[in-house]
Parts: C-alpha cells; structure tokens; sequence
C-alpha cells in the first residue's frame, strides 16, 4: 500500500494523516485502490480498502467521518453528535476523530492548529475555491479561538495548473493571475488560488506545505476523473488528532 504523507504534520506527533493512492491491496482498473462508495465500484471491495487503509494508519479505533461533498462552501463542526451530511470542510478538537477528504483532482487542504488543537480538511474544487470555502473554513477556525498565524497547513496532492483545462465561463470567475492560454486552451492555477487564499488569511509561508504531485500526470499513483472520467477511483487524505485509545 503506497500512502502520501505530509512533511510539515509530521512533526506534529498526535497528528495522524495520510493521503490514499491507487496502489494498495492489488486492486486492478478501473477503480484500483478505490474509498468511494459513490462510484460504481462493488461496495465490498471498497469496505475492504477503507479498512486496510485505515488500519494501515492506526486509525481503526478512531471516529471515521466521512462527508457527502457537493462543491459548496459548507463548513461543518464535527462534534460527538456528528453524522455524515452534505459539506465540503469539516474541523473538530475532538481527539481520536478522523476527518476524510475525498478527491480526485481538486485541491484537499488540511489545518492544524497545535495551540489549541483544532484539526480541519477542506475539499475545494473550482466551484468551492470560487466560493472561498478555505477562507470560510479559517474563519470558522478563528471563531473557535484560533489564530491564523499558528496553523499548520498541507495542500494535497491535486490537478496542477498545466493540466486544469477550463471553458470561458469558469475562467471569467477567478482573476486573470491564475488564468493562462496554451495552445487555444484555457488552464485554471486552482492550487495557487488556495496557496494565496492562506498566505490572505495570515498564514506564514513557513507554516505551508503544497504537494508537487498532479494527480493527473501521476497515472500510476493518483485517481484523476479529468484523465479516467466517470469510471475510476477516488483518494482520501485523513486527518486525526490522536488521544487515548478509544475503548470499545
């Protein structure tokens, strides 16, 4: 099993995270090593993933919390009560609580904030960055009593800005900064948009980390819907801030 780990977490050690590839358990095309139940796979095989990876990370015993993502700038708190909704950003301080970010080209964006101990992931494709779903994430985290300056974040392994081809329409909602022409082509920068969406909320660039990974040029590692279209698998990135064991 191949799992993507963040450099800049790691130093964090009741931080827990990772980031799924294709590779794990021998699964084959097309949906390979697959954490989506949303997308034709057999639902057995993707129980069995999830499970794998999750033990893979010691997370097993940790409260798995899942959203229905649905390209919006919905920020949910994830609490004792918490049950699956629709979202696409999800913080708690609740220990032993794993946030899951689905993706497959859009930018998944994890937050740390190791003073007072809030952890968040957010899933921003064009529709949620337009919305500045990472900035409304932040802000939440302000209300809780956090302090941009403190938090820690990781920008996922994504679709880069070389192959993000976008129509006209998509490319008139973000600034032109973020827009280039190749060969006829419109290409859309979603990472640099999210990257500056922190650096606008007082973050330091010391405290950010941005995977080089395309998850549409990395054909062997990353699921990619613009290179594998409909059919094909889905990656999760996890995040947890780990207590005592849970005991059941």
């Amino acid at each position: 099993m191949k799992i993507i780990k963040s450099k800049i977490l790691s130093r964090f050690p009741e931080i827990v995270f990772g980031f799924s590839t294709k590779v794990g358990l021998n699964k084959k095309a097309p949906f390979h090593f697959n954490m989506s139940k949303s997308v034709t796979d057999d639902e057995k095989s993707v129980v069995e993933n999830r499970t794998a990876f999750f033990a893979e990370l010691g997370l097993a015993d940790t409260k798995i919390c899942f959203q229905k993502q649905i390209h919006s700038s919905i920020v949910t708190k994830v609490d004792s009560n918490y049950e699956m909704i629709e979202s696409d950003a999800l913080y708690t301080s609740e220990k032993n609580t794993t946030l899951v970010i689905s993706s497959a080209d859009c930018v998944p964006v994890f937050l740390y904030d190791p003073v007072t101990k809030i952890v968040a992931g957010v899933h921003s494709g064009w529709r949620g960055t337009e919305q500045k779903i990472l900035e409304k994430t932040i802000n939440k985290l302000e209300a809780e009593g956090v302090n941009s300056r403190n938090l820690i974040s990781y920008i996922g392994p994504c679709i880069s800005g070389e192959n993000y081809e976008i129509g006209e329409e998509v490319a008139n909602q973000f600034d032109s900064k973020y827009i280039r022409e190749s060969e006829n082509k419109l290409l859309l920068d979603l990472k640099s948009v999210n990257y500056d969406m922190l650096i606008s909320a007082g973050i330091p660039s010391k405290n950010i980390e941005v995977s080089d990974l395309c998850s549409f040029e990395e054909t062997n590692l990353l699921h990619s819907y613009r290179r594998e279209g409909k059919i094909s698998g889905r990656a999760v990135g996890v995040i947890c801030i780990r207590g005592e064991k849970i005991v059941t």
